[in-house]
Parts: C-alpha cells; sequence; structure tokens
C-alpha cells in the first residue's frame, strides 16, 4: 500500500498525550494517528448505513407503536 504524507496542526497538549500514548503502547505516533483515522472513517461509515437504514424504514412506514414506546420510555425513567 502506498502512502502520502499531510500535515495536521494540533495544540502541543494533545502531541504530548499522543506521544506517550505511543510510547506506553510501543507504537510510533504516526501508528496511532492512522488507527484513529480508520476507526473515525468507519464509524462514520456505520452511522451513515443506520441512517440509511433508518430512512428507509421510515419511508416504509415501519414506526414503533406508542405503546412500545412508552414502555422503552418506561424502562429507564428510574435509571
Amino acid at each position: 500500500m502506498t502512502t502520502e504524507a499531510f500535515s495536521v496542526r494540533t495544540d502541543p497538549k494533545k502531541i504530548r498525550k499522543l506521544d506517550k500514548l505511543a510510547e506506553q503502547q510501543d507504537r510510533s505516533r504516526n501508528y496511532l494517528v492512522n488507527q484513529a483515522i480508520d476507526q473515525y472513517l468507519d464509524l462514520l461509515a456505520w452511522q451513515d448505513e443506520r441512517i440509511k437504514e433508518g430512512i428507509k424504514a421510515a419511508d416504509a412506514g415501519r414506526f414503533v407503536s406508542d405503546a412500545e414506546m412508552d414502555a422503552i420510555f418506561d424502562k429507564y425513567e428510574d435509571a
């Protein structure tokens, strides 16, 4: 796989945290940043798919009944 360099500006506190984590995990700063980017992109793709599924269900008229929603709210009311 080929790679391409790019720069990101951030505050020094984040850099220190990143470097500390990299040292603890015996990894490079670059490795951790790439892992974070991969996880973020995967999360956004997952969210996008769930949103599309929800819109498709709504367009098809599939909704939770009022009784089912009341049961969900009641479950968490005292939590």
